[in-house]
Formats: structure tokens, sequence, C-alpha cells
């Protein structure tokens, strides 16, 4: 299938040629045209999408269970978590970085240590 931004598109201000662009936002890449003249946006509508999933699983709170494993806890990752990360095409590696942030706050890093 072919990609919508693979064609000329024309800003509807000004109707110049718009450019390719990348757009970074809370660690998201937005593939983007940008009007050279005015400056007008339009973020890819698949990329879009993404983030949007990606918003409504951040304010998503999930209960899980914390085990005993030997001499250690395990917490698990809900299946939602991972198959959406895993869609990113980001490489989930075996090792992860676990953070205590604040009294009752840990995190988890999933990105290459």
């Amino acid at each position: 299938m072919a990609d919508i931004f693979d064609n000329t598109i024309l800003c509807k201000k000004c109707n110049a040629k718009m450019k390719k662009a990348k757009i970074a936002k809370r660690g998201f890449l937005f593939r983007a045209v940008i009007c050279p003249k005015c400056d007008e946006k339009i973020i890819h509508p698949v990329d879009e999408q993404e983030y949007n999933k990606f918003i409504n699983l951040k304010n998503k709170e999930f209960n899980v269970k914390m085990r005993l494993v030997g001499n250690s806890y395990a917490v698990s990752i809900p299946k939602e978590i991972v198959l959406f990360m895993n869609q990113q095409e980001r490489e989930m590696d075996d090792m992860v970085k676990l953070c205590f942030e604040e009294m009752g706050r840990l995190s988890l890093n999933f990105n290459r240590l």
C-alpha cells in the first residue's frame, strides 16, 4: 500500500509545496510535512494514531501482583504494554534498568543499557 506522504502535499493556507520533516514529542518521532512559507504542519495520521494509543496506555492504571521468586520479588508487566512496545519496533532487551525514584515509586527503563 502506498503512503500518503509519498505524494506532493500543498499547504492549504498558502498553496506552497510542503517539505518532509520529523517532529519529536515525548519520545515519539512523528513523520510530518511542514510548509516552508507559513510553518503549517501536518502529522502523519498513522503516527498520530500510535501516539494516541500511547496516551491511552499511559493514562491507564494496572493492578499487578508482586510475587516472591527466590530471594527477590517479581512484578508482571501487562501484555498490553509489551505488545505496544513491540509494535513500536523498539528492541526489548532481557535486562531493564530499575530505579527507586522516590518513596513509593519505582521506574523501569527498557532502553538499551
